[in-house]
């Protein structure tokens, strides 16, 4: 009997809330079960405001989770200490939206690209950091003769190299990739999206990647989740998101990506209509019941489950039946 495969990160009933005034709290994050195994990527997709990144940066720790539990290679890391945590950062990492504002603009490309070195050590002496640094430059496609150069002197694409460099100084298993080509041209996104593939491929990484672009997650991801204000809606593989989107609210999102095929001009496109309901102290039922044209009186009693509808595929709405 084969051994069953141990998730390199794992959420339990991940919940994250914000206080907003004396008892009201802001459910960003609520109730995420979610698996990624090493070497592969998921894709959370989803509205501005749905708590996509906030999972991210909950996951990594960079924000404290409320309750729930985090599992790295089956150990919870909520429990760990900020010695233990420290160690862990090394193993962690996240690539930012913007990449100008990510990158301190006092430092060189070079030095921004060693300090994580430097800070844990990774090396005994400076000299092998800085040629580990330049090392790097290489691997993310910057030219060396950008070494000295600062920031605010290079563009947008040049910045997320920056980024990606710096991420991966410490050997990192598990990267957050954090909306990373959104504040970029097509054409640029195209390339920082071939190079984290080759990366992947390359370093064996395993990626989280945040966007609200359903096109650029369908080019890089094995499996999707799609959220919705700090619920998962649908979680299943890319190819099957795509070819048999079953949740409403999935349907809509899809319906709306540009076709360049003039043929599909007269693609139908599902406008979700209504008002997006509050995410501070929400009530019972489902988030998107307002939004939905399929919404009937249990919607608004009940929330969903998410239960499994066809093997790997995982959907919360009351439409699927029991």
């Amino acid at each position: 009997m084969a051994e069953e495969r141990i998730p390199l990160i794992e959420t339990v009933d991940l919940k994250k809330y914000f206080k907003v005034g004396d008892k009201s709290f802001l459910h960003a994050v609520d109730g995420i079960n979610m698996k990624v195994y090493a070497g592969e990527t998921i894709g959370v997709v989803g509205e501005s405001g749905c708590g996509k990144s906030t999972l991210g940066r909950t996951i990594l720790r960079l924000i404290e989770p409320t309750s729930g539990q985090i599992l790295y290679n089956g150990d919870d890391i909520t429990k760990y200490n900020t010695r233990q945590m420290k160690k862990m950062r090394q193993e962690l990492q996240i690539i930012f939206q913007d990449p100008y504002a990510s990158l301190d603009p006092r430092k060189s490309v070079i030095e921004i690209i060693a300090e994580y070195m430097i800070i844990n050590k990774t090396l005994p002496k400076k000299r092998e950091i800085f040629n580990r640094a330049a090392h790097l430059m290489d691997v993310v496609g910057l030219a060396r003769r950008y070494a000295t150069a600062y920031p605010h002197e290079l563009d947008g694409g040049r910045r997320q190299r920056i980024g990606i460099a710096r991420a991966l100084s410490v050997n990192p298993k598990f990267i957050v990739c954090d909306e990373p080509v959104s504040a970029l041209d097509v054409s640029i996104q195209a390339q920082i999206l071939n190079l984290l593939m080759d990366l992947q491929d390359d370093m064996g990484l395993t990626y989280m990647f945040v966007t609200h672009d359903l096109s650029v997650v369908k080019h890089i991801s094995d499996n999707i989740m799609v959220m919705y204000l700090g619920q998962c809606l649908e979680l299943t593989s890319s190819d099957e998101l795509f070819a048999k989107p079953v949740h409403p609210y999935t349907q809509a999102l899809l319906s709306a990506i540009p076709e360049p095929d003039i043929s599909m001009r007269n693609k139908e496109v599902k406008v979700i209509k209504g008002e997006v309901v509050s995410p501070v102290d929400p009530k019972p039922g489902c988030r998107f019941a307002a939004r939905c044209e399929h919404c009937q009186e249990r919607c608004h009693q009940e929330a969903p489950v998410l239960k499994e509808v066809s093997p790997g595929h995982f959907v919360a709405c009351h439409l699927c039946g029991d």
